[in-house]
């Protein structure tokens, strides 16, 4: 039987995971998933795949959404109220135009520190209206794209046991970054099959293959770049019909609901894999 092991929200695009041990599943993903966005003076997202120092920041949401406090080795802590009422400005994510409240200069200096680079902090605007591509389409915040990224560990384990083969180190999962893992399937790659499935109260369906990038390649912990795995093991075995390399499974949400950790992962309809 298959169940949730873990649970993890990205309050903030690129920065370090918050593991939860219950969250509510809402149309855009976990509470408060990459709801912020790091930005450029200019309003251009930052990534990992530029600024790997984007782990270190550690956020965590509080009063149901109205504060948020920041955290980050060597230079403090500091919190702000959710500015949700000011005007929106323009940002940009993959080229693509989209708008963010900007949060205001304290924590602008705080990330432009913690970064060494002019950085701005927006969030999502009420009137956010982004929908996502695949073959079923959704919506999200400022994710890449789909709102939920899953992951089972008999994939991580069947990733790890190349790579110790070859005499790498094995890697933990927060690498991939995803939104929920998935033990007791019994063969890697399974979720790549999955079309629709029941996870606690809520019902995700089939989006597409989580096609990985650089971000793979960097230290989680450190924030630091240190690659080149697993994308070089990975493109051995799992090159996608679309190009790139795929490991995980993206998936929108078509019932909001309440799910935990030891929920059952209930699979009602299995598809063939898009590799």
């Amino acid at each position: 039987m298959a169940r949730v092991v873990e649970l993890i929200s990205y309050p903030i695009k690129g920065c370090a995971g918050v593991p939860v041990a219950e969250t509510l599943l809402t149309e855009a993903g976990p509470a408060h998933d990459r709801s912020f966005m790091v930005v450029t003076e200019d309003g251009v997202f930052r990534s990992q795949r530029r600024d790997p120092r984007l782990a270190l920041i550690r956020p965590e949401v509080g009063e149901g959404g109205a504060r948020l406090t920041l955290r980050a080795p060597g230079v403090g802590e500091l919190s702000i109220d959710v500015d949700r009422k000011s005007a929106a400005g323009r940002v940009e994510l993959f080229g693509s135009p989209y708008r963010g409240i900007d949060q205001g200069p304290a924590v602008a200096a705080w990330l432009s520190e913690v970064l060494g680079a002019p950085s701005r902090l927006v969030c999502v605007p009420p009137d956010h209206d982004r929908v996502t591509d695949g073959w079923t389409p959704g919506t999200s915040g400022y994710a890449d794209s789909s709102p939920v990224h899953l992951l089972s560990v008999a994939t991580l384990d069947a990733l790890n046991e190349r790579l110790t083969a070859a005499g790498d180190r094995p890697l933990p999962m927060d690498r991939f970054r995803p939104n929920i893992v998935v033990s007791g399937w019994d063969e890697p790659h399974r979720e790549d099959r999955v079309r629709r499935m029941v996870v606690g109260d809520a019902e995700l369906a089939y989006a597409k293959l989580a096609i990985r990038c650089a971000v793979t390649m960097v230290d989680q912990r450190g924030g630091a770049k240190a690659g080149p795995e697993p994308l070089r093991t990975l493109a051995r075995y799992r090159r996608a019909a679309a190009g790139g390399v795929a490991f995980g499974t993206k998936f929108s949400v078509v019932r909001s609901g309440k799910l935990a950790v030891g929920d059952e992962v209930a699979v009602g309809e299995w598809g063939e894999s898009d590799l």
